[in-house]
C-alpha cells in the first residue's frame, strides 16, 4: 500500500521552522547597534528564502502524490477488461480505454474526436443515440445491446451500459462485448429448431412417452400416418391402446424392462392402424433424461417392404444361377467365407485341373493354378475388394500357370455383390484372350521398323534442342557470374563504410577525450600547482580553491563514467535491462525534452543476455534517429511476451519517411536501420520499419522465444558497433 502522506505545515510552522534554521545556520550572536538594521534584514531575507524552499519541497511531493495517483487510476482506466467511452454531449469520444479501441480494431489516437454512433452499424444508430439521451438526461441503470462495427465489419455484438456526468455534458459508457453469448443463444434456437424438423419431417415414427403414467404425451406426423390416429388422439394413450402392444401387461413388461436396461428394441412386431390395416414394424424405445425429467422416446419403422423385399430377394436366388450358368465368359463366385460357392462351364473349363473344386478353399485353388508371387496379388485383390467394395478390372493379364505350364492371357475383372443368403462376396468375370494377344502380336511386329524410324528423328531434334538449351545455359552462368562480382563490389563498398563509420567513432571518443577531459585534467594540475606553491593564502581561499579543484575532479570523473555508460551501460549488467533503459530514458527526456514512456514485462530479465543487450542497442539506435530526423515530441518503447516470440516495439509521433528510399539510399552514413537489422538477425530475430513521410513511425523486433536455447549466441561484446554511432 502506498504510505500515508504527512500532513503540511501551516505557513507560521513554516516560518519558525525557517527561523530556527536560519540561526543554527548562521549561529548568530549579538553585533553592534549599527549593524542592527543590516542583520535584520538579511536575517529576513534568508528565513524568506528557507520559507520558500520548504514550500517547494512541499508542493514537489504534492506533484509526486498526484502523479502517482494520476498513474493508477490510468492503469486501472486503460487495462480494465471491459471497454470504457467517454462521450461528450454532442456524441464525439473525448477519451477510450485499450478495451475498447481493442473492440473497434483502432488505434485510441484515431478514435477520439471520431462520433460515437458511427461505430454502430447505421439502422442501429438512431436507438443509440435515445439511449444516449436518455442518459444525458440523467437516467441511470440503462442497457442497450446492439451490432457493433469491428474493422468497419458489423461481427461483433455488444451490451452498452451509461451514467451521467454530474454537469451533463458528458457521459461514461461501458461497453461489453457479448458476441460469444449472443452466438450460443442463437445456436441453442438453431438446435431446436433443427430438432424440431426433424422430428416433424422424419420417415419413421416418433413417440414421446411419460415413464411415470406410461401415456404418450407427444407424436409426429409420421407417426399419425402410419397409425391413422390424429395428434390429439394419440396424446394422453398408452401404447397397447393405439395396436403396437398386444394388451396392457405386454406393455408393462416392457416398461419395466426398458426401466432395467434403459433401451427396448422388437425386430418384428405386427402393428395394426385405425382403420384395421395390418404392419410389420420394428421399433427400438430408449429411457433418457431430458431437463432432468426421465422420458422414453419410441422409434416405430415400418418394415412391410423389407419383409417383401426379402421375399423378393428369396426368388431372385434361382435366377441368379442361372445367370452365372448362362453367360458367355468364365463366371465364378467367391462367399464371404472366401470358398468358390460357384462357377459357369467356362469357369470349369479353365479349372479342370483342380479338383475338388466347388466349396474349396478360394486360396488352394489359386495357389495350385498361379505361382506363389502372382497367387499372392490375386488373392489380395480378391480380399481388398471384399472388404471395401472396390471393383478392379485387368485389361490384362500375362502369366505362365503353374498347373498347365504355359503362358496364357486373360481379361478379368471383379465387383462385390450380395448374394442370396444376404452376405457380401465376390464375382470375378475373365476371358481368355491368348489367341488375340498372338494375332496381334504379329501386327505389332510390322509396326517396329516404321516406330524405330520415328524415333530416330525424335533423337535428332531432341539433341538439337538439347545444344540449344546448352548455349542458353552458358549464357546465363556468364550473367550470373557478373552479377556475382557486382554483389562483391557493393560487400566491399558496405564493408568500407562500416570500417569509415568506426573510424569516425574512434575519432570522435578521441577529440572528446582530448578536448573535454584533457583539458579539464590540465585544469586540475594548474589548481594543484598552485594550491602548492600558495602556502601564505587565507583559510577560506584555500579552502575556497580545494572546493573548486575537487569540482574539476568531479566533473572529469562524469565525464568518463558518461564515456563508459556510452561504450556499456554497467547498469545493463548489474541491474538488469529495464533499470538501465530508465536511466538512459531519464537521461534522454532531460537532454531533448521529447516525453519517453517505456512498457516491459518482468520476464524479460530471464531472457539471455545477448537478447536484452540487442533490445538496448535498437532502442537507443531508435531514440538517437527520432533525435536526429523524426522532430517527435513523444516515443512509446513496449517490451511484450507474445505467445512464441518476445517483441521490442518503438513507437513515435514524429514526420516519418519513406522507408523503400530509406532502403535503397546509398549515402554515406545511413547505417542506422542496417546495424538494427543486423543485430535483430544476428539473434535469429526479424527487424522491420512502417512508416511514411508526414505519419508516425513503428520499429518492430520479434526475437524467437526459443533462440536463447536453440543455440549459441555470440558474444555481446563483439556484436555490432559502439552504442553512440547512430544513422
Amino acid at each position: 500500500m502506498p504510505a500515508k502522506p504527512k500532513p503540511r505545515e501551516t505557513p507560521a510552522e513554516l516560518r519558525r521552522r525557517a527561523e530556527k534554521d536560519s540561526l543554527i545556520k548562521h549561529k548568530e550572536t549579538p553585533s553592534p547597534r549599527t549593524q542592527v538594521d543590516t542583520q535584520r534584514l538579511l536575517h529576513e531575507l534568508e528565513v524568506h528564502q528557507i520559507e520558500l524552499e520548504m514550500q517547494n519541497a512541499e508542493l514537489r511531493l504534492a506533484r509526486d502524490e498526484a502523479e502517482a495517483v494520476r498513474e493508477r487510476y490510468t492503469d486501472l482506466y486503460d487495462f480494465a477488461p471491459v471497454g470504457y467511452f467517454t462521450i461528450l454531449a454532442n456524441g464525439a469520444i473525448r477519451m477510450v480505454n485499450l478495451a475498447g479501441a481493442a473492440l473497434v480494431g483502432m488505434e485510441r489516437s484515431r478514435l477520439v474526436g471520431r462520433s460515437f454512433e458511427m461505430l454502430f452499424p447505421p439502422d442501429l444508430r438512431a436507438a443509440l443515440n435515445r439511449f444516449l439521451d436518455q442518459v444525458l438526461a440523467g437516467k441511470t441503470g440503462l442497457v442497450i445491446e446492439s451490432g457493433f462495427m469491428h474493422r468497419g465489419q458489423a461481427d461483433r455484438f455488444v451490451a452498452i451500459h451509461g451514467q451521467s456526468s454530474p454537469d451533463a455534458e458528458e457521459c461514461s459508457v461501458t461497453v461489453t462485448d457479448i458476441t460469444g453469448r449472443k452466438q450460443a443463444e442463437d445456436a441453442v434456437c438453431v438446435s431446436e429448431i433443427r430438432y424440431r424438423r426433424l422430428f416433424e419431417t422424419a420417415h419413421d415414427g416418433v413417440l414421446l412417452i411419460d415413464p411415470e403414467t406410461r401415456k404418450i404425451t407427444d407424436a409426429n406426423p409420421f407417426m399419425s400416418k402410419l397409425l391413422g390416429y390424429s395428434h390429439q388422439e394419440l396424446v394422453g394413450k398408452e401404447l397397447y391402446e393405439i395396436g403396437l402392444l398386444k394388451d396392457e401387461v405386454a406393455s408393462q413388461k416392457m416398461f419395466r424392462r426398458l426401466k432395467r436396461t434403459h433401451e427396448v428394441r422388437y425386430q418384428d412386431l405386427p402393428l395394426e392402424s385405425q382403420s384395421g390395416k395390418h404392419q410389420e414394424v420394428e421399433v427400438v424405445a430408449n429411457l433418457y433424461q431430458e431437463n432432468d425429467r426421465p422420458v422414453i422416446q419410441c422409434n416405430i419403422r415400418d418394415i412391410t417392404e423389407r419383409k417383401r423385399a426379402e421375399d423378393i430377394l428369396r426368388r431372385n436366388e434361382a435366377l441368379f444361377s442361372s445367370l452365372i450358368g448362362h453367360a458367355p465368359v468364365g463366371v465364378y463366385v467367391v462367399d464371404a467365407r472366401f470358398c468358390l460357392q460357384q462357377a459357369n462351364p467356362p469357369a470349369l473349363k479353365a479349372f479342370a485341373e483342380v479338383d475338388p473344386l466347388i466349396h474349396r478353399d478360394f486360396s488352394e485353388i489359386v495357389r495350385i493354378v498361379w505361382p506363389k508371387r502372382v497367387a499372392e496379388q490375386i488373392l489380395a485383390r480378391f480380399r481388398h475388394t471384399l472388404k471395401t467394395g472396390e471393383p478392379y478390372h485387368s485389361p490384362e493379364f500375362v502369366e505362365r500357370r503353374r498347373d498347365l505350364g504355359s503362358k496364357e492371357h486373360y481379361e478379368w475383372q471383379i465387383e462385390r455383390v450380395t448374394l442370396p443368403a444376404g452376405e457380401f462376396g465376390v464375382v470375378c468375370f475373365f476371358n481368355d484372350i491368348t489367341a488375340r494377344i498372338h494375332a496381334l502380336q504379329a501386327q505389332r511386329d510390322l509396326n517396329v521398323l516404321t516406330v524405330s524410324n520415328l524415333n530416330l528423328k525424335k533423337e535428332i531434334v531432341r539433341r538439337k534442342a538439347l545444344e540449344e538449351v546448352l548455349h542458353q545455359t552458358r549464357a546465363e552462368e556468364t550473367r550470373l557470374l557478373v552479377q556475382s562480382r557486382k554483389q562483391e563490389l557493393r560487400l566491399r563498398g558496405l564493408s568500407h563504410q562500416i570500417l569509415h563509420v568506426q573510424e569516425e567513432e574512434r575519432k570522435r571518443i578521441s577529440r572528446e577525450l582530448h578536448d573535454v577531459i584533457a583539458q579539464t585534467l590540465v585544469g586540475i594540475n594548474v589548481h594543484v600547482s598552485a594550491l602548492a606553491q600558495d602556502t601564505n593564502s587565507e583559510l577560506d581561499t584555500l579552502q575556497e580553491r580545494t572546493a573548486s579543484t575537487h569540482r574539476m575532479v568531479e566533473k572529469s570523473v562524469d565525464m568518463v563514467h558518461q564515456f563508459a555508460r556510452e561504450l556499456r551501460p554497467t547498469l545493463l549488467d548489474d541491474l538488469g535491462l529495464i533499470p538501465a533503459r530508465q536511466t538512459h530514458l531519464k537521461a534522454f527526456m532531460e537532454e531533448t525534452g521529447i516525453r519517453v514512456s517505456l512498457k516491459a514485462f518482468a520476464g524479460i530479465e530471464k531472457a539471455p543476455e545477448m537478447i536484452r543487450t540487442t533490445f538496448y542497442r535498437i532502442a537507443q539506435e531508435a531514440l538517437t534517429n527520432v533525435t536526429k530526423h523524426a522532430r517527435a515530441t513523444s516515443v512509446e518503447i513496449r517490451i511484450c511476451n507474445r505467445t512464441d516470440a518476445i517483441s521490442l516495439e518503438i513507437l513515435d509521433d514524429g514526420e516519418g519517411f519513406d522507408v523503400n528510399e530509406s532502403k535503397t539510399s546509398r549515402r554515406k552514413g545511413r547505417l542506422g536501420l542496417i546495424g538494427m537489422r543486423e543485430r535483430a538477425e544476428m539473434i535469429g530475430g526479424s527487424f522491420s520499419v512502417a512508416s511514411a513521410p508526414g505519419a508516425p513511425t513503428t520499429v518492430r523486433v520479434l526475437i524467437p522465444s526459443s533462440r536463447g536455447k536453440a543455440k549459441k549466441l555470440p558474444s555481446p561484446k563483439t556484436a555490432g558497433t559502439p552504442a553512440g554511432k547512430k544513422s
